[in-house]
């Protein structure tokens, strides 16, 4: 049996910052089972499809995608279920403030594991591009790369 664990994951949603222009940023952590975190430290999540939501003043992720842990037996975990996040009192209030704004979301940005060992999942406050912005970013992304290509 081998259990190739990685040492740096950093799993990032990298169609987040182009769906969403980013207001404010927050580490938070998750409650994992021991299926899930092993699963995470061989690299096996997806988070293009997350997003977190309120239910009773705590903070949930869903669709948050960890593979089932290959060595698990009747003891693993359920890929697609809600997980929830661990941020500060004052921190979950000024979400929930700031969510009552039209347009607003709370996005999954990356998810890793710091260095002590522990799952953070980095979340960010997003108001949704409109088509006209997007443009912009494609424009400023191939300015960008024309620039780097010179030297």
């Amino acid at each position: 049996m081998s259990k190739d664990f990685v040492k740096n994951i950093s799993i990032k949603n990298k169609k987040a910052s182009f769906e969403y222009s980013f207001l404010d940023t927050y580490d938070a952590g998750i409650v994992l089972t021991g299926t899930e975190i092993k699963s995470l430290r061989m690299g096996k999540a997806n988070i293009s499809e997350a997003y977190c939501f309120f239910q009773e003043k705590e903070l949930f992720v869903k669709n948050l995608n960890i593979s089932p842990y290959d060595f698990g037996t009747h003891y693993n975990h359920e890929p697609l279920r809600n997980r929830k996040l661990l941020l500060h009192k004052r921190e979950l209030k000024k979400l929930s403030e700031k969510l009552k704004d039209v347009g607003l979301t709370i996005i999954p940005t990356r998810l890793y594991i710091n260095d002590s060992g522990l799952a953070k999942l980095e979340i960010a406050l997003g108001k949704g591009k409109k088509l006209f912005d997007k443009r912009e970013s494609i424009k400023s992304r191939d300015v960008e790369r024309s620039e780097n290509r010179k030297f």
